[in-house]
């Protein structure tokens, strides 16, 4: 997985005819592409991407898009959440750290 200054590679796609890799930045609403012929090229124009959104951002005095930080809020109805409260306690972690092990499990 590359990342770079809190930013993260989505998806790498090979295009056999140009013989060239090419991804798009996860997780944004605004669209990073960048592109290489070999992993090194890649990676390097990976990055590049990253620093001209941020400098372009800054030109045009806007706040750039960033990644997701982590933070989830979940509505649920009382009663699930109090199941799930209940689960962490008898699992001895709290309520996140059990949400965040049910995510990872679903993969």
């Amino acid at each position: 997985m590359m990342e770079y200054k809190g930013y993260t590679a989505g998806p790498i796609d090979f295009d056999p005819e140009e013989n060239t890799f090419s991804g798009t930045v996860a997780g944004l609403r605004d669209v990073i592409h960048f592109e290489g012929s070999t992993a090194r090229e890649l990676s390097r124009a990976f990055r590049e991407s990253i620093d001209s959104y941020l400098e372009l951002c800054a030109e045009n005095g806007q706040r750039p898009d960033r990644p997701f930080n982590g933070k989830i809020l979940v509505r649920t109805e009382p009663e699930l959440h109090r199941k799930a409260a209940l689960r962490a306690a008898a699992e001895g972690v709290s309520l996140s750290r059990w949400i965040s092990e049910q995510i990872e499990s679903a993969r």
